[in-house]
């Protein structure tokens, strides 16, 4: 019966199946020949003008170490481009490329200097191509990259953890307190969250968008922002309501998911900025960052307080929005470039974007009088308290 409806459906489609295929075959073949024409004859001469080509050269990352100076280069040109010579601090210096010759448009490139570098100092780079065009890097401290040992990845976990792990494990230990509030507590705090997710939201939108900006332009930093964005917020979307709409310890299980890819990107910046001497992490600064994310912690409980979920439930809510800190640390020091940091962003925010909708939807649905519950004072002041709280506290953490 299968077969004889499948040869029924060809049959309504008014032709057989090879038929079917030649007709896709045909435009690709049509295609893989015009590209192999246009490859062979180079058409295109007549038009060239003896102008050399466009170029563009990115600097994804700087490593300073005992031997000088290594910096990782991506092309992003019309052409493979050639660096025929590189300049520190105003002097010509040689230089080894790894790996050697032309670079491709996309394709990334090491370049070695043996340079003196002096701790606590500003150096300037400047690469010199084939055509006579220079790109500048600045090095704007220079102290030692992090390098693979354990003692390095001790420290920056036990950082990771103060600016992540902790404020969330301390907001979380709230939990008994806010058990008996009444429905007007409970709707401050659900509108508190939904502020705090808000401005982690903007704030995350904000910092990818920089990110960005210093990426290779081949990757088209907004619109890859704005693609990953939408895409994590429709995937998380389905995945929390294939068994309906997410509520209790669920609902708080996104709230940490959304929040731990926000502290990963907020560990990706701490990291890189540690590693090129960009920040001088201060017990000021870290503890700011503590304070800054306290209410992460209130939020994630927010949605449990009518249950009683086990000690276990606790823990990994706290490692689920805090211990991504620590990886974005380790990945931030030791290989950190701004696409890939971009891209984590805009997940994280697609993903603090899906917790606002759920939050929002399960204030509607606690309340017989909808949306008008979403206006009632205490559901106001818990919105402007999420906000307010959040921005002061950043206030503390930007240099």
């Amino acid at each position: 019966m299968t077969d004889v409806g499948q040869t029924s459906r060809d049959t309504q489609a008014g032709r057989p199946r090879w038929a079917s295929l030649l007709w896709i075959g045909l435009p690709l073949a049509v295609l893989g020949l015009a590209v192999a024409w246009m490859v062979s004859s180079d058409p295109l001469s007549g038009f060239r003008n003896g102008a050399p080509p466009v170029e563009n050269l990115t600097f994804e990352r700087t490593i300073l170490g005992n031997d000088g100076i290594r910096i990782l280069v991506r092309a992003g040109g019309s052409e493979p481009m050639t660096i025929a010579q590189v300049q520190v601090d105003d002097a010509y210096w040689q230089f080894t490329q790894d790996p050697p010759g032309p670079i491709a448009r996309g394709a990334t490139a090491w370049i070695a200097l043996p340079y003196p570098w002096v701790l606590g100092e500003a150096h300037a780079v400047n690469v010199v191509t084939s055509t006579g065009t220079t790109f500048g890097h600045e090095i704007a401290v220079a102290v030692p990259t992090p390098t693979r040992d354990s003692p390095s990845f001790a420290g920056q976990a036990v950082l990771g953890a103060f600016v992540g792990i902790l404020p969330v494990a301390i907001g979380l230990m709230f939990y008994p307190a806010l058990r008996g509030i009444g429905r007007g507590g409970m709707d401050f705090l659900l509108s508190m969250t939904v502020g705090l997710l808000a401005f982690l939201f903007v704030d995350t939108l904000e910092d990818a968008f920089e990110l960005a900006g210093k990426a290779a332009a081949l990757f088209q930093g907004p619109t890859l922002i704005m693609l990953a964005a939408t895409a994590s917020f429709l995937l998380l979307l389905a995945a929390g309501r294939r068994g309906g709409t997410p509520t209790g310890l669920a609902l708080s299980t996104f709230i940490a998911l959304g929040i731990g890819l926000h502290n990963l990107g907020e560990g990706l910046a701490i990291g890189a900025a540690f590693a090129s001497g960009a920040a001088g992490l201060g017990t000021f600064l870290v503890l700011g960052f503590t304070l800054h994310n306290i209410t992460e912690g209130i939020g994630i409980a927010a949605p449990i307080l009518k249950q009683r979920p086990p000690l276990s439930a606790f823990v990994a809510l706290t490692l689920l929005a805090g211990g991504p800190a620590v990886v974005g640390l380790w990945i931030g020091s030791l290989a950190y470039a701004p696409q890939w940091s971009a891209l984590a962003l805009a997940v994280g925010a697609g993903a603090i974007l899906q917790v606002i909708v759920e939050m929002v939807s399960l204030q509607l649905r606690q309340r017989t009088d909808g949306s008008r519950a979403l206006l009632a004072p205490p559901a106001m002041a818990g919105l402007a308290a999420g906000v307010g709280f959040m921005y002061l506290t950043a206030m503390l953490v930007k240099i």
